[in-house]
């Protein structure tokens, strides 16, 4: 581990800020420490589905490193961002002499395999109203005993882009749980999930 703490560097990305590029090749693997990120495919009509959010602890980049080829979607910074790099090189040798490194991107990989898997499956299987759900369940945290907050900023194009509908209709879907006593947006912005049975039926 200290060849490894030897081998990062730190780096600081900016709001809006690319961490890694779609159709281009990593040359390093990057750790969040600071901050969060977004996952985000764009197709040539500058259209954009969200993949995934990451936030402090999660990484980017092993699988170009691994496979040599070009990443599939962009990694966006949504607020400054501190990261550690390590480059292309010193990944390769932590991989081949470091088996707790080795296992931990593996279990890594099957993790946002599994993740892929059931963004399919809610994409094919669930309505809109279950995949918002599904996003809204997925990104609260607790807070007390019952209550289950959402606290960090997202607003109704995201959750759009990330159900793969459009913001009206996920607006609709917002509001109707409002209305219905699911969800309550307090003063500062968090949102938080009322009846969380419900929303999950």
């Amino acid at each position: 581990m200290n060849q490894l703490a030897g081998a990062v560097t730190k780096r600081r990305v900016q709001r809006g800020e690319l961490i890694v590029e779609q159709g281009k090749k990593s040359h390093a693997l990057y750790v969040i420490l600071s901050g969060r990120a977004r996952v985000v495919m764009t197709d040539r009509r500058a259209r954009e589905v969200i993949l995934d959010m990451i936030a402090p602890g999660d990484y980017v980049g092993e699988l170009s490193l691994i496979d040599g080829k070009s990443h599939s979607a962009n990694v966006q910074a949504e607020v400054q961002c501190d990261l550690l790099v390590l480059d292309h090189q010193d990944f390769n040798r932590c991989l081949s002499e470091n088996h707790a490194m080795a296992l931990a991107v593996i279990k890594g990989l099957a993790q946002r395999l599994r993740k892929a898997d059931e963004k399919i499956g809610s994409l094919a299987l669930m309505d809109v109203y279950s995949r918002v759900t599904k996003v809204l369940m997925g990104m609260s945290k607790p807070a007390g005993s019952k209550q289950l907050l959402i606290t960090e900023k997202i607003t109704r194009q995201d959750i759009a882009k990330m159900v793969g509908a459009s913001r009206e209709m996920v607006s609709r879907v917002m509001r109707d749980f409002e209305e219905q006593g699911f969800i309550k947006t307090h003063e500062d912005g968090a949102v938080e999930l009322v009846e969380r049975r419900a929303l999950m039926r």
